[in-house]
Parts: structure tokens; C-alpha cells; sequence
């Protein structure tokens, strides 16, 4: 079981995944700051308050903090919508790179030298 265990872990996937969730929660802090110092500042300039956890609904003994839950919605969108804008920009770069180092296929090179032996047989005749 023990040595089961040791190639479970020593697969490539595994490893890759762990890197993966390490990178998304280094990640997670540079959005979040992003957010909190950048973003919900510049929001709260235009609406005049972002924090809304002060909003609670008192039945009885129970309080319901719907502020929080809102902060949280209000949270949500933001960060996932600058995660859109990141990742957007990331596949505008890729893009770009693919197309830079994009090599022809063999079909395509046959395809250019019939298309140039036409074109010379065209001109010779």
C-alpha cells in the first residue's frame, strides 16, 4: 500500500495539481488585494459607501446581517469579473504568441508550391 501510495504521488498529474492549487491561492491573495485596495476603493468613490455589513434585519432574539451576504455577492462579482478581464488579456497574449510561432502544415507547404507551379506554368505559356 505503501509503495501504491508513492506512485500515486510521484505522478506527473498529482504533482501538477499541487502546484496548481499552491499558484491559485498565491493567486487568490493578488486578486483579493486588488479588490480590497484598488477596485472597492474606486467603486466606493462613485457610490459613497461599498461596506454594507452594517444592514441587519432584527425578528425577535434573531438577527439576519443580509449587509454581510451582500458585501459578500458584491465581493463575488467583482473578483470574478477581474478574473474575466485576466484571463481575457492572458488568451489576447497567447494568441498573439500562437500566431508568431504557428509553422505551416506539410499540406499547406504542397498546397503553396502547386499553387507556384501553376502560377510559373501559367506565365511560361
Amino acid at each position: 500500500m505503501l509503495k501504491e501510495f508513492k506512485t500515486f504521488i510521484a505522478r506527473g498529474n498529482v504533482i501538477d495539481m499541487a502546484v496548481g492549487i499552491i499558484v491559485g491561492a498565491a493567486f487568490t491573495s493578488i486578486v483579493k488585494s486588488l479588490v480590497n485596495n484598488l477596485i472597492t476603493p474606486l467603486i466606493g468613490l462613485f457610490i459613497g459607501r461599498i461596506d454594507l455589513s452594517n444592514l441587519v434585519l432584527t425578528v425577535g432574539d434573531a438577527q439576519f446581517k443580509y449587509g454581510s451576504f451582500l458585501n459578500a455577492v458584491i465581493n463575488f462579482l467583482i473578483i470574478s469579473f477581474v478574473v474575466f478581464l485576466m484571463v481575457k488579456a492572458i488568451n489576447t497574449f497567447r494568441k498573439k504568441e500562437d500566431k508568431k510561432t504557428e509553422t505551416p502544415s506539410e499540406e499547406v507547404m504542397y498546397l503553396k508550391e502547386i499553387a507556384e507551379l501553376l502560377k510559373n506554368n501559367k506565365n511560361a505559356g
